[in-house]
């Protein structure tokens, strides 16, 4: 006999066992292999999972509760260790896949750079789509080290994807001086802060379908030492719940999310995956519609 799940820790809170009457599908994507500083995001899926445990079902923020709202928890993607090209290979099908049933994506990173192939995915589907991106860096090299496929990559990929013009990125704070260049000239580049600007940015996107990407080292290293690449000076959470609701209290239309960087081993506290869940719980409740 088959325990019930969704109180487990093994899925998301409360994830439904019905994928075909569910609206929305969390998704791991357990890939590390380009960081260029301190690895382990591979496990933050996994831990993000865990912590959920410790959530309320009850939104007050939003007045809902996932209990009210079916979505199913697929695990991990099995992608195969060390070869970054063909890990989001394996990511952009599983995505298309999502799209073609109908489902709203939500990804549980894992490093930046699985971010670019549920945008190439995303692009596919929605070609007047609008990124945003919440992160503490840039994300606007071309390569680093010679190498193009690096969690340092996935926003400049994107640019000449979309189009800069297209892509909203707010709380940067770290980036080589070429890449602050690049997003000041072909992006809507707003460092430093998050709720302001978004809140100023959000009626220029009106109703268009936008692809949500946060990075958890938006946060001030205090609130979320779990992260490969910490980086001081970040906002809080409160701060980061507020960007999430007035994205889903304005009049775009979110077809999809991801949340990556959670690197659980460098936090012995757990509190990043403890604010990790909280954001994904607002995110469902916000975003899916």
């Amino acid at each position: 006999m088959k325990l019930d799940q969704a109180y487990s820790g093994n899925v998301f809170i409360c994830s439904s066992e019905d994928y075909a009457a569910s609206k929305a599908v969390i998704y791991g994507m357990p890939m590390d292999y380009t960081v260029s500083f301190r690895p382990g995001s591979r496990f933050g899926p996994g831990r993000i999972r865990e912590a959920s445990v410790g959530l309320e079902e009850y939104s007050p923020y939003l007045d809902k509760s996932i209990l009210d709202l079916d979505y199913f928890d697929a695990g991990d993607l099995l992608l195969p260790f060390g070869n970054a090209s063909r890990s989001l290979e394996v990511i952009g099908e599983y995505v298309r896949g999502l799209l073609a049933d109908g489902k709203f994506p939500m990804g549980l990173g894992g490093e930046h750079l699985v971010t670019w192939p549920v945008i190439q995915a995303m692009y596919e589907k929605h070609p007047d789509l609008a990124l945003i991106h919440i992160d503490a860096h840039a994300d606007l090299r071309e390569q680093y080290e010679g190498e193009v496929l690096s969690h340092s990559t996935p926003v400049r990929k994107a640019a000449a994807l979309m189009g800069g013009e297209n892509v909203y990125q707010f709380g940067i704070r770290s980036g080589s001086k070429e890449e602050f260049l690049f997003g000041r000239e072909n992006t809507n580049f707003y460092p430093f802060d998050v709720a302001a600007p978004l809140k100023s940015a959000l009626p220029k996107l009106g109703s268009r379908p936008v692809y949500v990407t946060i990075d958890i080292d938006v946060l001030d290293p205090s609130c979320a030492p779990g992260t490969g690449t910490a980086e001081a000076g970040g906002i809080t959470s409160r701060e980061l719940l507020e960007a999430i609701h007035m994205i889903a209290g304005s009049d775009v239309h979110v077809v999809g999310c991801d949340l990556v960087e959670v690197a659980p081993i460098y936090d012995p506290t757990e509190q990043t995956p403890i604010v990790a869940a909280k954001l994904i719980r607002e995110m469902l409740l916000g975003f899916v519609k």
